[in-house]
């Protein structure tokens, strides 16, 4: 018997609705703490609230971790229905997620959990790559096969309007965190898949954040040959509206990308970066 397949991954995919749709994507919430409080991810809390704890009270939220009960918990009525499914996790360089979906899956038939080593909608890429697959009626080993390959090819970097959030999230250095302010420097955060999504300072850019945002572009897909045009995401953490359109219309200028997705970062990426926070993310051939 043939077994339909579902998708699955952890909300910080960061897609949006409608690619979340055109896949049938389930969502896996992760948690959020806040001043003593437990709150879910994409439900019942927002960037915005996490900003205002902070510039109101210093109040920094933690993100916990999902145990491999929970993951049971959510897996098992899939499987029990007769699916198999493709999990696609939050970079294990960053979060337990991996480590606790795969444990969870061990212990259950056709669960098949992904590594994405990557953030946001870096592992996005990847979860619309396997939705690709799923529609076109591929086996579920080829497609976590052919994901899973992906996985070194996806480009996810980020520039930062304010090293707030990372300093005080303990992934900055003190240091740093004061040069950067005291030059006006935007620093762009480039993940490093190898090290399972973990995150590393590339080049730092001064001036207004509109200009800053434009040339980060220019450097990252600008006279390249080397990109795959399916899709391109731009992905921020709430950031003014005309600057986005105006970064969309630039990267197609320099890119012909087929579709360009503009998203927002869930409350788990959100938390680290800060608000005005902009990134490109796209995959190479």
């Amino acid at each position: 018997m043939e077994h339909e397949i579902l998708l699955s991954a952890d909300t910080p995919c960061d897609i949006g609705s409608e690619l979340t749709e055109r896949y049938q994507v389930s969502l896996f919430p992760l948690h959020v703490i806040l001043e003593g409080r437990q709150y879910t991810d994409g439900l019942d809390i927002t960037p915005n609230d996490l900003y205002n704890a902070w510039y109101e009270r210093k109040a920094l939220p933690k993100t916990a971790a999902i145990n491999p009960e929970e993951y049971a918990s959510y897996f098992r009525p899939f499987v029990e229905q007769g699916f198999q499914v493709i999990h696609i996790s939050l970079g294990s360089g960053l979060s337990s997620s991996y480590q606790n979906a795969k444990i969870a899956a061990d212990d259950l038939k056709d669960v098949y959990v992904v590594d994405s080593r990557n953030l946001s909608t870096g592992f996005g890429h990847l979860v619309c790559e396997a939705g690709e697959r799923i529609k076109a009626g591929m086996p579920v080993e080829q497609i976590v096969e052919e994901v899973e390959a992906l996985v070194p090819r996806v480009s996810a970097s980020f520039v930062l309007d304010t090293l707030e959030f990372l300093h005080a999230s303990g992934r900055c250095s003190t240091l740093a965190h004061i040069g950067a302010n005291l030059m006006n420097l935007k620093p762009c955060i480039q993940v490093q898949v190898p090290a399972g999504g973990s995150m590393a300072v590339g080049k730092k850019y001064a001036g207004k954040l509109p200009r800053v945002l434009k040339k980060y572009v220019q450097d990252m897909i600008g006279g390249r040959n080397d990109l795959l045009l399916d899709r391109i995401f731009i992905t921020d953490s709430g950031i003014d509206p005309a600057i986005e359109q105006e970064i969309r219309a630039l990267v197609l200028s320099l890119q012909p990308f087929k579709e360009v997705h503009i998203t927002h970062a869930s409350c788990t990426i959100s938390a680290h970066c800060g608000p005005n926070t902009l990134g490109i993310l796209f995959i190479t051939k």
